[in-house]
């Protein structure tokens, strides 16, 4: 089980207090750089700090390549915080944070990445298609390539990041304090939905899209929950954000990119852009997902207890 196997290190609950502080420093000093580089900028163009009171005036400061890798730096370095504090805190080998099988298994990953990613690539084309007037094809060679490279290579840190910290970290360290799966299930996703608040979307949207964000804490979290593992969840996160990012861009995103296509259009909140994911979408993936891998018993692994193993089921050297 993915949640009991942290029971086999070190799973203190002051343990988890500490090394949910250590990985918010290791965050922040991640984000020292985008905030020097943004002063740097504002200050050789003789500008003030006046106007940079929100998320976009920061993101509109530096070309939109430098700004997403500095962005994601501080995620990376997050990543490595916390691959510290459970290799050295918990004495805990990181594949346990991963799956609760013997190994990573990649294809799941590949599968999660792939179903996303290809839903999402079909459905802003046929979106594109059907209304061309919403959108400008900004395609240059050079700075999507650019693009790319750091899409490719940092938001996979990002995404998984998010999901070592949320539905790998948080959710064993609850769910050995607490003694069952749903009270971790609910806190992570609400968290994780939360902490999205202060992106330029909802100022532009409303809190309405808070919906979608904690929908989808909700959903990466049962899956992971489902497949006793986190591999789903970090392949569909990883295709998520990467393929938007590169293919799909407007002026009050998160992610202002060198995207192949920018979407001009006036936002709406509907039916479609908030709550079809949640509940349509996300319950077919989780379908897809469930009768590829036989899912069962869900009541137990979404709502049961998280027992203590016995000695006796422990291999020696997980022993601690």
């Amino acid at each position: 089980m993915y949640i009991q196997q942290a029971y086999n290190f070190l799973h203190d609950w002051w343990r988890y207090l500490v090394g949910a502080i250590l990985i918010f420093i290791a965050s922040q000093l991640g984000s020292i750089p985008f905030i020097l580089a943004v002063v740097l900028k504002k200050l050789s163009n003789g500008g003030g700090f006046a106007e940079l009171q929100d998320t976009n005036s920061l993101l509109n400061v530096l070309d939109s390549n430098l700004t997403l890798f500095l962005m994601l730096l501080s995620f990376a370095i997050g990543l490595l915080g916390l691959y510290i504090v459970v290799k050295y805190l918990h004495k805990q080998p990181f594949v346990t944070l991963t799956t609760s099988r013997r190994k990573t298994d990649w294809g799941r990953v590949w599968f999660g990445f792939g179903l996303i990613a290809v839903v999402t690539i079909v459905l802003t084309l046929v979106d594109y298609y059907s209304s061309p007037q919403d959108y400008i094809v900004q395609f240059d060679a050079v700075p999507f390539i650019i693009l790319a490279v750091i899409a490719i290579v940092m938001i996979p840190l990002q995404t998984s990041f998010e999901e070592y910290l949320f539905r790998g970290y948080l959710m064993q360290g609850l769910g050995t304090i607490v003694g069952n799966k749903w009270l971790p299930l609910i806190v992570t996703s609400v968290v994780f939905g939360g902490l999205h608040f202060f992106n330029p979307e909802v100022d532009k949207l409303g809190p309405s899209i808070m919906v979608y964000y904690i929908g989808t804490g909700f959903f990466l979290g049962i899956i992971t929950l489902m497949d006793d593992g986190m591999e789903l969840a970090l392949g569909f996160h990883a295709a998520n954000n990467m393929v938007g990012a590169m293919l799909v861009t407007a002026d009050w995103t998160v992610f202002q990119t060198h995207s192949i296509f920018k979407d001009i259009s006036e936002p709406v909140v509907d039916f479609a852009t908030v709550f079809g994911p949640v509940f349509v979408m996300y319950p077919i993936f989780i379908a897809i997902m469930a009768w590829r891998y036989k899912w069962n018993n869900w009541g137990q692994k979404l709502f049961g207890k998280v027992t203590k193993p016995s000695p006796s089921t422990i291999p020696p050297q997980e022993i601690v």
